[in-house]
């Protein structure tokens, strides 16, 4: 799955431009990623949503049993990889027919979490049980809402390409190929969401999150962990 955003939407994130600066690499422009994904994915399907949002997805080798999912209600957007293990719960929780699956689930909880602030984003993801990564774009607000489950079970990436688009996807050597050095793994029990304007955790909501810059050898320009003592060590 893939997920391309400008700089209208989605700020590039400044450690993750410090590490294209550090090092250059060769990047390509967003809408050559997402041509690149649909040559290199087998039945591919790409949105695009406006002038400033491109989303993408196949089945092409997805895992039986975390699979990939896109759906679209009340101009929101939603493409989801895995499985909820609460998906019967949170149905109930919702107010959900038995049918719905987890890209609805995640799109009807995006809802109460717009509808109904300031109820915390980290509530919203949170209760979701399971292995799972997520991208949610809501056209009406214009806003991109990114996550990753707590063990990051489900690879996720996020980078910066040649013309200043955010990508998030679920295939790092394919985003390496446009991003460069302005890479990293979206970090594990962590979300992104453009109305709060930061990456923030989930698990611990109070602890900062900090960008340690990664070695030349490394394929991340950077890598985004949540603060502790070995981190803070590891920054100084």
């Amino acid at each position: 799955m893939l997920g391309v955003f400008s700089s209208a939407i989605v700020s590039p994130p400044d450690e993750l431009v410090a590490a294209g600066s550090r090092t250059p690499s060769p990047k390509i422009t967003a809408t050559s990623l997402v041509n690149r994904f649909v040559q290199t994915n087998g039945a591919a399907v790409s949105v695009q949503v406006g002038d400033d949002a491109q989303l993408a997805y196949s089945h092409s080798n997805e895992s039986p049993l975390q699979p990939r999912s896109f759906a679209v209600k009340d101009e929101i957007f939603c493409l989801f990889e895995g499985a909820l293990d609460n998906l019967g719960s949170l149905r109930q929780q919702y107010g959900l027919a038995k049918s719905a699956n987890e890209v609805i689930l995640v799109i009807e909880a995006y809802k109460a979490l717009r509808d109904r602030a300031p109820y915390p984003p980290n509530h919203v993801v949170g209760h979701l049980s399971g292995n799972f990564a997520f991208i949610v774009f809501d056209k009406s607000t214009s806003t991109v809402f990114v996550a990753s489950d707590q063990y990051g079970k489900i690879p996720l990436s996020w980078g910066i390409t040649a013309d200043g688009y955010v990508a998030f996807g679920d295939d790092a050597e394919l985003l390496k190929g446009a991003c460069g050095k302005s890479l990293a793994s979206f970090p594990q029990g962590c979300f992104y969401s453009t109305s709060v304007g930061e990456l923030r955790s989930y698990e611990n909501p109070k602890n900062k999150i900090t960008a340690v810059p990664a070695t030349d050898e490394e394929i991340w320009g950077a890598t985004f962990k949540v603060e502790g003592p070995a981190v803070l060590a590891a920054t100084k």
